[in-house]
């Protein structure tokens, strides 16, 4: 990106809200938080229930508690994570450092990547205990709804976190790209390569001129001018 790395422009621009929320990676990661608050919540709320002739709540998949607990889990998680990488969003056009907004994209690809093999585990996770359910254990069908929206949005979440990390590749070869003068330019008066002017002795110096003929001292000077004085007063 022209004036700044790592797809953000020089550092210490003000922020525009209308220009960060326009971004794709900014719209990854809103949807992804509304995904995860759906999981989470939808288990949270309806993911529990108990016969009519029974008295403690079981899990609404396959009465498997740790479907319950890895659907929560991971929604919790994952909502803190882009709360946290949407407050990184808005700081990273401050970081003038370089290597500091590379370690930022770089755990934002790790991290989204992260996040999307979760979700994907998630997802097969909670399809497989529901399909298994017995109908007997919820005779009512009651929380259905709510546990295939929690089996849905976490399919979405596969999608919108990849996307997150695809796009943090991008602009990690963005940043790379964006580096290669800084890293690859070399001072001229260091360069190896150069020819240099080779070293020459004074004296060489003084022979390709000309042989140094040192003036007369000021003694015969004077002798010459007092032998020409005395010879005009002969005459």
């Amino acid at each position: 990106m022209e004036g700044g790395a790592y797809g953000a422009g020089k550092a210490g621009g003000a922020f525009d809200p209308q220009t960060f929320f326009r971004q794709p990676h900014t719209v990854l990661r809103v949807l992804s938080w509304v995904f995860s608050i759906v999981v989470f919540g939808s288990i949270v709320n309806e993911g529990y229930l108990n016969r009519p002739d029974e008295m403690e709540e079981h899990c609404i998949f396959n009465r498997n508690h740790n479907a319950c607990n890895y659907g929560i889990t991971v929604g919790v998680l994952a909502f803190l994570s882009c709360l946290l990488y949407l407050a990184l969003d808005v700081y990273f056009p401050q970081i003038s450092s370089v290597k500091d907004r590379k370690k930022a994209v770089l755990s934002d690809i790790g991290v989204s990547a992260f996040w999307a093999f979760l979700w994907f585990v998630g997802f097969c996770f909670l399809a497989n205990q529901w399909q298994v359910s017995k109908h007997e254990n919820n005779p009512l069908n009651e929380g259905a709804d709510a546990a295939r929206a929690a089996i849905t949005f976490s399919f979405f979440s596969i999608f919108t976190w990849v996307g997150q990390a695809f796009l943090a590749y991008q602009r990690y070869r963005i940043g790379a790209d964006s580096a290669l003068f800084s890293q690859d330019y070399t001072d001229p008066s260091q360069d190896s390569g150069l020819p240099y002017t080779p070293y020459t002795n004074e004296d060489d110096a003084t022979d390709t001129v000309g042989t140094y003929q040192q003036p007369p001292p000021v003694d015969a000077f004077d002798a010459e001018t007092q032998g020409y004085q005395t010879q005009t007063q002969n005459y």
